[in-house]
């Protein structure tokens, strides 16, 4: 496990960003909510914080991808499951979303299962 911290700090890194990425696009997308198709895919196309998104995730694709070269995949994908926890977190505290008990024993099984999955690396 000792030469193992780097790549499992980049792999959560690549997790916050996907997160970020999600978070970046659902803001972008906010505007269009009672849209049509078509006006929701042009505001997709004209929104910065769309953009910003989709780059984030080929920012946390390309990490990923030294990640995978340095830890076995059933150790890393484990990890982007937090994903969920990050954006359900940022969701409720930056957007304003609603949480009730079940989401949040939901995230807090999925840490538990990370965990678990880590302490056996």
């Amino acid at each position: 496990m000792a030469g193992k911290w780097v790549p499992l700090l980049v792999a959560v890194v690549c997790v916050c960003l996907s997160a970020a990425a999600q978070l970046a696009m659902k803001w972008g997308m906010a505007p269009s909510a009672q849209a049509g198709v078509g006006s929701a895919y042009w505001q997709a196309l004209t929104s910065p914080w769309v953009w910003l998104g989709l780059g984030l995730y080929g920012v946390s694709a390309v990490a990923w991808l030294w990640v995978l070269s340095r830890l076995d995949v059933g150790l890393a994908y484990p990890l982007v499951s937090l994903g969920f926890v990050i954006t359900l977190l940022a969701g409720v505290f930056w957007l304003g979303e609603p949480w009730s008990w079940p989401r949040v024993a939901g995230a807090a099984l999925i840490v538990l299962g990370v965990l678990l999955m880590a302490s056996d690396a």
